[in-house]
């Protein structure tokens, strides 16, 4: 059940007071943020406000979390960029109709726990990733240049931004400086009304005021106050299998910065969010920004803080944002024509600082193991260089790998010593019998380790005891077939001791455990040497 469904009984004036508040704070935090992030998607700046007004209002309806402020996020700008450069707008909207469905789906089979076995790693790496490229997407219109070419790729931009440095604006520049000033210093002389508001409008004074010759929003681009309105994009077959890999990105991201938000959120204020719930909001929530003209969107982490900060407690305050929004769009949107674009691009730049985490990016560089760095490294210099698929899929592929060699080094099987005598404790080992302890997952990874059993020709009884074995794979356990085949062509009879669950089910499941025989299952190792002392006296006897 959705949380505002929750949250209606017992629902106080008082409290739809606060939330009232908190929205209209965080709908002024979020227009600026909207149409940059638009801006820097290329698309319209009218796009972005109709993602945080459609999107915004559907996911606070229906999503998981008390708290959560959705729209249009920094972590999608490329993304959306590279979709609607090569493939137009048909081809985002139909990408982020199929992204929504994809998310429908990961809540309906309850994928929200999973989004947990993506490496910490390759967050931090893509997000650090992520943005590096806004701040090279962003250096154009902060130091005024006149690009020759139209470039896509961030490299590309790089590389255009070096050759076309000749052509700086010093004017632009210093509005630009202005700009980041004003968002640096104002926090610390009023942290209630938003410091990217004040730079718009001190910018908006200046250049007008004075004459500047500086690009703003309407310069470059047609401003539109039209309530945003549904329509079906030409999706066909060819074009959804163009566009599903992008589909599947957005949606795989959308997911995780939603959830990372959610777990913030639970711990501002003492909550706990349904991650399926939130996942199915957030698809319905895409679907219905596709089809009203907007881009992708997310849980943004940043709206959602000041939303706490202010005193939203429910859903609702998620709503009234979206709301005001609308009515910011009807009334006040031609006055965005007169924002420049150097002051755009400055917002963007704390917007990437925000998001980048360099103090935990060094803070896990000084602690973590080397292969975990080598992961991050690998995914933040294939976020910039290639892009975000091609940094999850290589850094999702080394983190699995690099997972298995850890658990095949710490996978090994040991033998015990034969002792004549108790002492200090010391477990009597029969004469005639061997012990093997196998420690660590048996899996394909560590699968040769196993077969380290041998015996000599005095040996009667091998026991394998497997306490600390949690887990097993079919790749160890034919392994396991064959050290029994073994014993067996030998007259050795094989006794397992502490098999825990998983690895017994996939014994009897398999036949093996008639086939060893259920007496030769040792719930602890004494009761085994116990069985084996008998075995070995019975074929002394029978000498």
């Amino acid at each position: 059940m959705p949380k505002l469904f929750q949250m209606m009984r017992g629902y106080s004036k008082e409290q739809f007071g606060k939330d009232v508040v908190a929205g209209v704070i965080v709908a002024i935090i979020a227009l600026p943020l909207s149409i940059a992030l638009a801006l820097a998607s290329g698309v319209s700046p009218e796009q972005g406000i109709y993602t945080a007004i459609v999107a915004g209002f559907v996911i606070a309806l229906l999503g998981g979390s008390s708290v959560q402020i959705s729209g249009p996020t920094a972590a999608f700008a490329t993304i959306v960029a590279g979709i609607v450069a090569t493939k137009g707008m048909n081809g985002l909207i139909t990408a982020t109709i199929l992204a929504g469905l994809i998310l429908i789906l990961m809540g309906v089979f309850k994928f929200g726990a999973l989004i947990k076995f993506i490496p910490y790693t390759i967050v931090t790496g893509f997000t650090s990733g992520i943005a590096v490229t806004i701040v090279i997407g962003q250096v154009k219109d902060f130091l005024g240049l006149t690009f020759t070419h139209a470039p896509i790729e961030t490299m590309e931009k790089l590389k255009e931004c070096a050759e076309t440095i000749g052509t700086i604006n010093v004017t632009a520049l210093l509005v630009g400086l202005v700009a980041l000033a004003i968002l640096i210093v104002w926090p610390k002389i009023n942290a209630k009304i938003p410091p990217s508001l004040i730079a718009v409008i001190v910018t908006i004074v200046l250049v007008k005021g004075l004459k500047l010759e500086v690009n703003t929003i309407g310069s470059l681009y047609e401003i539109s106050n039209k309530l945003p309105t549904p329509a079906l994009p030409q999706i066909g077959l060819p074009l959804v299998k163009e566009v599903l890999p992008d589909a599947f990105t957005i949606a795989i991201l959308a997911a995780i910065e939603s959830l990372l938000s959610c777990v913030v959120s639970d711990g501002m204020v003492g909550d706990q969010h349904d991650p399926n719930t939130e996942l199915i909001a957030q698809g319905a929530g895409n679907i219905a920004s596709g089809l009203f003209g907007g881009i992708p969107a997310t849980g943004a982490i940043a709206r959602t803080a000041a939303n706490v900060k202010n005193g939203g407690r429910t859903p609702v305050a998620g709503m009234v944002h979206a709301v005001v929004l609308l009515l910011v769009l009807v009334v006040l949107m031609p006055y965005a024509a007169l924002i420049p674009m150097p002051t755009i691009a400055a917002v963007l730049f704390m917007v990437a600082y925000n998001m980048c985490g360099w103090r935990e990016v060094v803070h896990l560089v000084k602690t973590a193991p080397k292969s975990d760095i080598f992961v991050l490294l690998i995914t933040f210099v294939l976020t910039v260089v290639f892009d975000l698929v091609v940094a999850i899929e290589i850094g999702l592929v080394l983190a699995a790998i690099l997972f298995l060699k850890r658990m095949s080094d710490v996978a090994d099987v040991k033998s015990w010593e034969y002792v004549e005598t108790p002492q200090d404790g010391f477990t009597v080992v029969p004469k005639g019998t061997l012990v093997y302890e196998i420690e660590g997952p048996m899996f394909f990874a560590a699968s040769e380790k196993f077969m380290r059993v041998s015996v000599d020709k005095n040996t009667r009884v091998v026991i394998l005891r497997m306490r600390s074995v949690p887990a097993m794979d079919i790749s160890a356990f034919r392994k396991l077939e064959e050290v029994y085949a073994e014993c067996k062509k030998k007259h050795i009879t094989l006794l397992l001791s502490h098999v825990a669950e998983q690895p017994r089910k996939m014994m009897e499941k398999s036949g093996f455990v008639e086939k060893v025989g259920e007496e030769n299952f040792c719930a602890n190792i004494q009761q085994a040497l116990s069985r084996a002392e008998t075995l070995c006296q019975k074929q002394e006897r029978r000498k």
